[in-house]
């Protein structure tokens, strides 16, 4: 029974090792058939590689049809506009008028018409005379000789009676900020607005200085009847 139990276990070693022997020749044989035609690992890497150009030219196609925002898909082509010049303007130099010096009050002056000066404030409307002697304020207000005209740069001055002949000065005093002053000189109306007044000294010539603005100054003796002082009352173009 020894003998018996030790031959089979021998013919059970053999049958074993057989099978062990064929599945590794099968192995070597399946390894280099393998090896002839590449790994499966191999064919699966090939397009894997390939596939990063594709994927990094794709982004560039659009970055770039993003840049050219066009309706067609046509390339548009980018033009620059040409430096313009700024021009500095030269500034205009206004060549102001010059009032005359007082003349003595009781000179007489040639009778001239220049126009009609209008102050609803005081219901008046009356011709404006040239010069400001006592003689031509005696017709009415009168025009400082060599002061501007109305409706041009700089100050038109005009003198009025308060007490004596037409006396068109007379409340002078009532104007306030606000009120308008109309000279009409050959057909063509020049409005004024009144900005405040003052009262100053028989010598205060500075009234009557020029302005590089279109303004205009009427002036009278204050208080009524008295040559005092003046009462003085300024005004700007209204246009």
């Amino acid at each position: 029974m020894t003998l018996r139990g030790a031959d089979m276990t021998l013919r059970g070693a053999d049958t074993t090792l057989g099978a062990t022997l064929a599945r590794a020749a099968a192995c070597l044989l399946l390894v280099a058939a393998t090896a002839a035609c590449g790994s499966s690992g191999d064919r699966a890497a090939a397009p894997t590689t390939a596939a990063p150009p594709a994927t990094t030219t794709a982004p560039t196609a659009t970055t770039t049809a993003a840049a050219v925002p066009t309706s067609t898909g046509a390339t548009t082509a980018i033009v620059t506009a040409a430096p313009t010049t700024s021009t500095t303007a030269v500034p205009t130099t206004v060549t102001l008028p010059t009032p005359i010096m007082p003349p003595p009050e009781h000179q007489a002056e040639p009778e001239l018409i220049l126009g009609r000066i209008s102050i609803p404030r005081l219901d008046l409307d009356l011709e404006m005379f040239s010069g400001i002697t006592l003689p031509t304020l005696d017709k009415g207000p009168g025009h400082w000789p060599g002061t501007a005209m109305p409706g041009t740069p700089g100050n038109v001055v005009v003198a009025g009676h308060r007490v004596s002949s037409t006396r068109p000065f007379r409340h002078i005093d009532e104007l306030v900020e606000g009120d308008q002053v109309t000279f009409t000189v050959d057909g063509v109306e020049s409005r004024y607005v009144v900005t405040g007044h003052e009262i100053v000294t028989p010598d205060a010539i500075r009234i009557i200085e020029q302005t590089p603005a279109k303004t205009a100054t009427l002036f009278a003796c204050h208080p009524p009847g008295s040559t005092e002082f003046r009462w003085v009352v300024h005004l700007v173009a209204a246009d």
